[in-house]
């Protein structure tokens, strides 16, 4: 492996290797990130592998193992390049078929393309409306991209943000284009990334850190696992120029332990690095020194508060400090240290290589470049989705996520994980950028957006939340320890039927509390859920504590399971199929639910034929009494005479 000892060795290097990775080289792409490799794409790789070798193509076709491609509804997925072939849902047995009709006959498996709204199949990746609709500025290499080889990255233009920050560049020069970029931090807070670098740089200290918040702990949020899987170079770039632009010879890379994958590539990516002379002692001829040290997170969500993984980084519990003094001027051992998130130290190279006016000609006015999502819930396209900042909610759940299931009705997103707030369904319009979002209740967080129709329960979502956040407070703080557990008792009452008046109220009251005196982000933002979900559906609260019913019917106490006698075919499977036995009913007569045995565990309502969906959730304690005649069709022809 070749070890650099200039600029100008690295650029040389760059255009000898860059004809082995040509994008628009005949090339097989599969996903192996971890969602398709649950769905067996190691398999489907050796599949490809062994196809290629019986048709004597091992040496005009490369066969490319890449991180995650986004549409994780869709996968496994496989890119024929450089057509951009996209093929969805594929299995080993289809490898041998591809290669067959699409790389040898230069024809298409039309039962593995995507099928467009009218039906038509759709063979290019960029046409399908899931990844035409984005902007793919940091997520979009994946698909090209090897993420185990770092000639790979460099022959797609790698560490040449470096390599110009380093020789054309003065630390004050970078720090002014990540400032004049306007690049916000895309942990959560949205702070101006440039002013964090401006303020550590000029603190005093013999030693300064530079570190990566890789500890992504919101529920259905997989964003930075999908950068650093995918293109951990491309973070570790983003570091170098951030310690170089501080003044900081040592790095930290924060990441979850839950997160195998993305520890092995940036120890790989981090060796690799030392190899050519990117890490270590005067690095590129120029007398910058620098390294990093990967830092595996014990799977506690208050660790991703930048005082409590500073925290974690020393050996300590992971608890947050007061912020008297920030973690910039005084962080890990007492030293300035800057810390962002993964997407944050992405975008730093792009910024660097492109220019700050590039980065800042996209997206809103406060709110520049893109943001990656994690598309997940009730929508028919989950997955990670990246585009301009300023784009609605809208364009994101129902053109690029395709909408809703079942023909089912949108009724909320939840954004910023779980300390964020739901948005409802007048607001859908609504551009979805840091200030945008913090007005309207919610938060960006790091991106997680997770989509609710008609049969989601608002009081059950905040109570499902304020649970999460219970369980995973530090406990240092009164406001948060004591306030949390409160609100959590009050929405539990209220799941259960055992509301009180005032509850509401009291509701508002605590989360106000906790909001302004909590010690630190966690406990800050923990009230959104229940303040946003108080603020736009209240007529839900009103109905669990006065007339003890869910209108979602979603609350197991508030919810009765009931045959409706009209619609009852008595086909018997309801019955056979309950656990506890409490249905009756046989050949020709309609079948009815013990209510004193039911268990509400759904698996009725789940096996009722849908063409005639005779098991019917209602909202409330009570149920119809059954009719006198229990005969299949009677109760029809009755309910029709009465009609």
């Amino acid at each position: 492996m070749a070890r650099f000892a200039s600029v100008a060795e690295l650029t040389a290097y760059r255009a000898e290797i860059a004809p082995r990775f040509d994008p628009k080289r005949t090339c097989i792409a599969v996903c192996v990130g971890p969602g398709c490799l649950a769905y067996k794409s190691g398999k489907i790789a050796d599949a490809f592998q062994a196809a290629l070798e019986s048709h004597g193509l091992t040496d005009q076709v490369a066969l490319l193992k890449t991180g995650c491609h986004g549409f994780c509804q869709q996968g496994p997925s496989v890119v024929i390049h450089p057509k951009g072939i996209a093929y969805l849902k594929v299995t080993p047995e289809d490898a041998a078929e591809i290669v067959e009709t699409t790389l040898v006959n230069g024809g298409l498996v039309e039962r593995l393309l995507f099928q467009g709204p009218d039906g038509a199949p759709i063979a290019e990746e960029k046409e399908i409306p899931f990844y035409k609709l984005q902007t793919p500025e940091i997520f979009g290499t994946n698909r090209f991209l090897d993420p185990l080889s770092i000639d790979n990255y460099i022959a797609l233009g790698g560490y040449r943000a470096l390599g110009k920050a380093l020789s054309e560049m003065t630390p004050d020069q970078v720090v002014a284009e990540v400032k004049k970029s306007n690049l916000r931090g895309r942990g959560g807070a949205g702070f101006p990334a440039g002013r964090k670098w401006e303020g550590t740089r000029r603190a005093p200290a013999p030693e300064k850190y530079v570190i990566v918040n890789a500890d992504e702990g919101d529920p259905g949020a997989y964003m930075d696992r999908g950068i650093l899987e995918g293109n951990p170079h491309s973070v570790l770039e983003g570091l170098l120029i951030g310690g170089y632009a501080i003044g900081s010879e040592h790095g930290f890379v924060y990441v979850r332990q839950e997160y195998p994958l993305a520890v092995e590539a940036l120890h790989l990516a981090c060796d690799q690095m030392r190899e050519m002379g990117l890490l270590g002692e005067d690095i590129l001829g120029t007398g910058f020194n620098f390294d990093v040290v990967i830092h595996r997170g014990a799977g506690a969500f208050v660790s991703g508060e930048s005082s409590a993984l500073m925290s974690s980084i020393e050996g300590r519990v992971g608890e947050p400090r007061p912020k008297y003094v920030r973690t910039s001027i005084k962080g890990v051992r007492g030293m300035p240290s800057n810390l962002n998130n993964v997407e944050t130290w992405a975008n730093v190279p792009l910024i660097i290589d492109r220019g700050a006016d590039w980065f800042a000609g996209i997206g809103t006015d406060t709110s520049k470049g893109t943001k990656i999502f994690s598309l997940v819930g009730k929508v028919n396209n989950t997955g990670l989705v990246e585009v301009p900042m300023g784009t609605t909610l809208r364009k994101i759940i129902f053109d690029i996520g395709g909408g809703l299931p079942e023909g089912k009705k949108f009724k909320a997103v939840q954004t910023g994980g779980p300390s964020g707030g739901v948005i409802p369904e007048n607001q859908l319009d609504l551009p979805v950028d840091f200030d945008q979002l913090k007005a309207a209740g919610s938060m960006m967080g790091s991106g997680g957006m997770i989509v609710m129709d008609q049969d989601t329960c608002m009081v059950d979502v905040a109570r499902y939340f304020l649970e999460f956040l219970a369980d995973e407070s530090c406990g240092k703080c009164v406001p948060c320890r004591e306030g949390i557990t409160q609100m959590l008792a009050i929405l539990q009452r209220l799941c259960k039927g055992e509301g009180r008046t005032g509850d509401v109220e009291a509701l508002e009251d605590i989360a106000d509390t906790v909001l302004v005196a909590s010690l630190c982000a966690l406990g800050q933002s923990a009230p959104n859920p229940v303040l946003s979900s108080i603020k736009y559906f209240r007529e839900e609260y009103v109905a669990h504590v006065e007339e003890k019913r869910c209108p979602a019917c979603m609350c197991k106490t508030l919810t009765r399971y009931w045959i409706d006698p009209a619609k009852c075919i008595a086909c018997g499977k309801c019955r056979r199929e309950c656990p506890v036995e409490a249905i009756t009913g046989e050949k020709k007569v309609v079948h009815v639910i013990d209510q004193d045995t039911c268990t509400k565990c759904d698996t009725c309502y789940q096996v009722c034929p849908a063409k005639v969906q005779a098991v019917t959730k209602l909202s409330g304690q009570e149920v119809p009494a059954p009719p006198a005649d229990l005969t299949v069709g009677a109760a029809k022809a009755e309910a029709e005479t009465v009609a």
